[in-house]
């Protein structure tokens, strides 16, 4: 039986998109990859049949998914320690440390944050996102540290995943970026997908996904700028990609040109240091909101005393 069915109706300016990228943008907490799979089992039918994750969507198809259970887990739980900044029945808001991956995958299976997970939360962890990945709302990049929401139930899970897509949970970041930024606010809109010609990276494209980035200027140097970054979406590798897409890319960052530095770093210097959300079952706003990590205050106090 599945875990839940859900079916819906195309709307006009939805018309002419691909079949996954659609459920991509609708199913906020699903990983692409994941609605790729599900399309491929079946569990995907269009005006009841079978379509591959390529179909261009029509005005009023009726999309009909069928996510079922979590298959039972074959990862490794380690007793890693956790960093938890928030907890209660239905979640936890744990720091993430640079250089762990928030989840195993084909090629590293031990030693991140979902193994790590799976012993604290032993069975209580939600599934909706696929067996690789219990638990897990949204992620970090290895190198990238901070906050991360962990949902302990697919009630919490759906919950939260609702807030993400109505952007009443916010994420805000910390960096530090190449160049002097002008204005001291400013929003960045240019869509993300693969890169066309390096399949490893990202990059804004045309037929890429929505993606939103509002930045803060919070101190300028002579070469760099101190910055509050803001997400409106999550698309993979965001703030770095749009960073360097503005030609301010994020020091350290040497995939997307930011990796030139005379100082010795752990590769990009960002960091996910403040989250607002209302938890499950709750109607009072958490705002966690974490100190400069040890990267970051290394770089701001070399930059302040050659200011």
């Amino acid at each position: 039986m599945p875990l839940q069915k859900i079916i819906l109706i195309v709307e006009p300016h939805e018309a002419g998109r691909r079949l996954d990228v659609y459920l991509s943008d609708a199913l906020e907490g699903f990983s692409r990859s994941y609605i790729q799979n599900l399309i491929k089992k079946g569990c995907v039918r269009i005006n009841d049949k079978e379509q591959k994750a390529s179909y261009k969507l029509k005005i009023a198809d009726s999309v009909e998914v069928e996510i079922p259970d979590a298959q039972p887990l074959e990862l490794k739980a380690q007793n890693i320690p956790l960093d938890i900044r928030y907890e209660d029945d239905n979640m936890l808001v744990v720091n993430k440390p640079s250089g762990m991956l928030t989840h195993p995958t084909s090629v590293q299976k031990e030693d991140t944050l979902v193994n790590a997970l799976l012993y604290y939360c032993h069975d209580n962890l939600s599934g909706i996102n696929g067996i690789m990945r219990p638990g897990i709302l949204h992620r970090l990049d290895k190198n990238t540290s901070g906050l991360l929401m962990i949902a302990k139930n697919d009630y919490a899970h759906n919950f939260l995943a609702q807030q993400i897509k109505d952007k009443s949970a916010i994420r805000q970041y910390l960096t530090v970026v190449h160049g002097v930024l002008k204005d001291d606010e400013g929003t960045i809109n240019a869509p993300i997908g693969r890169h066309p010609l390096h399949r490893e990276k990202m990059g804004v494209v045309d037929d890429g996904k929505r993606a939103v980035s509002h930045y803060k200027v919070l101190e300028r140097f002579k070469n760099f700028t101190y910055v509050e970054m803001t997400l409106e979406t999550g698309r993979t590798h965001q703030i770095r990609v749009h960073m360097s897409y503005i030609k301010h890319p994020i020091l350290g960052d040497s995939v997307y040109g930011g990796g030139f530095a005379n100082m010795k770093l752990n590769e990009q210097v960002l960091q996910a240091y403040k989250l607002t959300f209302l938890p499950p079952g709750d109607n009072i706003q958490k705002v966690i909101e974490l100190e400069p990590d040890d990267e970051l205050k290394k770089v701001l106090k070399i930059l302040r005393g050659k200011n």
